[in-house]
């Protein structure tokens, strides 16, 4: 009750005595109680009031929030608790903006979303506008993105005419320095210049010869001659052999044995111009809709099946474990070293062009 209200209705109850300052005719120990409770009232309708209400405009004056992730069956299993009410939403509402990694990335940069999926190679330069949540880490354990190339024996005309390529020189023992030498020559096709993907393979490569290709079309670039290989992200890592190609080489595989960590993919972040007791909502809210899939695993693969491409069931189920794992819960000290390793790695060898904060 506002204080006038309150006032209002204690004049009801009692005569003041305008010269004494009190209601005339109490007892001395009723004064003093009114005078204590002026004295409240005030305090409530100056201090409480406005601190009550400035909490409840900061909660309610942005109810519903962008969430971009991209269509992919892991991403669709983190967030289906979410998309589908499954769990405590706190009178929020999220909007999903679905879009492909690189588009998600430069949207980041922009600031354009409340919350996103993002490369981690990305978020070393979005760390003024955004906080990385240490719930939602896509590591690839020794496994990753793949280069690959057109399988020998299905190549295209193109490709018979160059059967003496240095690609066709490349079998299972041959050695890092070897493929690396072999691929410098290449045009390898990628899915943009801020993916973890892209970073992670200069990281291994050093300077090649690439074009940027939508991620969906990264194989057909390879099968046109268009590229001679092909930098593969999301389902294509377990469905390339399917589709006619074979693997170069692996480079979740490859850090792993350089680092003996896994390689750091990809996050979510949240905007720093979030109010903090909104930021803490929407971060516990995240971790439990990946607690809730991880709990509920069979429907969560269910509803995640809409978004996998080329994949059936069994095929889609094993993708998610790749990457909805223990690390996705919380990527814990082993994360942040891992991030905090790739990232200055990076930035050493000149291929971020921003600070590495110590701290991620």
């Amino acid at each position: 009750m506002p204080r006038g209200e309150c006032f209002a209705h204690l004049s009801r109850h009692r005569r003041w005595d305008r010269d004494a300052g009190e209601p005339s005719g109490m007892p001395c120990n009723l004064a003093a109680a009114l005078r204590r409770a002026d004295s409240f009232l005030f305090c409530f309708d100056q201090i409480v009031l406005p601190i009550f209400f400035e909490f409840r405009m900061t909660k309610n004056s942005t109810e519903s929030f962008t969430l971009g992730h991209s269509p992919d069956p892991d991403d669709a299993f983190m967030f289906y608790a979410i998309a589908k009410n499954k769990i405590d939403l706190r009178s929020y509402r999220f909007e999903h903006r679905l879009e492909d990694i690189q588009t998600l990335n430069e949207r980041a940069r922009r600031g354009e979303l409340h919350i996103s999926a993002i490369s981690l190679h990305a978020y070393a330069y979005v760390t003024d506008k955004y906080a990385l949540l240490p719930c939602g880490a896509s590591m690839g354990d020794g496994y990753g993105p793949l280069v690959v190339r057109k399988r020998r024996g299905g190549e295209t005309a193109k490709r018979r005419k160059a059967s003496g390529s240095m690609l066709q020189r490349l079998n299972a023992s041959t050695s890092d320095d070897d493929i690396r030498r072999l691929l410098r020559d290449c045009t390898i096709a990628v899915p943009g210049k801020l993916t973890s993907a892209f970073l992670a393979l200069r990281l291994f490569l050093g300077e090649f010869n690439f074009t940027v290709v939508p991620f969906d079309r990264i194989f057909d670039a390879v099968e046109t001659g268009r590229a001679d290989a092909g930098l593969i992200i999301h389902e294509g890592q377990l469905t390339y052999a399917h589709s006619g190609f074979e693997k170069i080489v692996d480079l979740g595989d490859w850090w792993k044995r350089q680092t003996g960590l896994p390689l750091p993919l990809g996050g979510n972040v949240l905007r720093k111009d979030i109010p903090a007791p909104v930021r803490r909502d929407l971060s516990e809210i995240i971790r439990e809709s990946i607690e809730y899939g991880l709990m509920h695993r069979d429907e969560a693969v269910a509803y995640s099946l809409a978004f996998a491409r080329d994949m059936n069931q069994q095929l889609a189920s094993r993708f998610i474990g790749m990457y909805v794992n223990e690390f996705t819960r919380d990527y814990g000290a082993t994360g942040r070293e891992d991030i905090r390793r790739f990232l200055t790695d990076a930035h050493e060898k000149k291929y971020i062009g921003v600070p590495i904060e110590k701290r991620n």
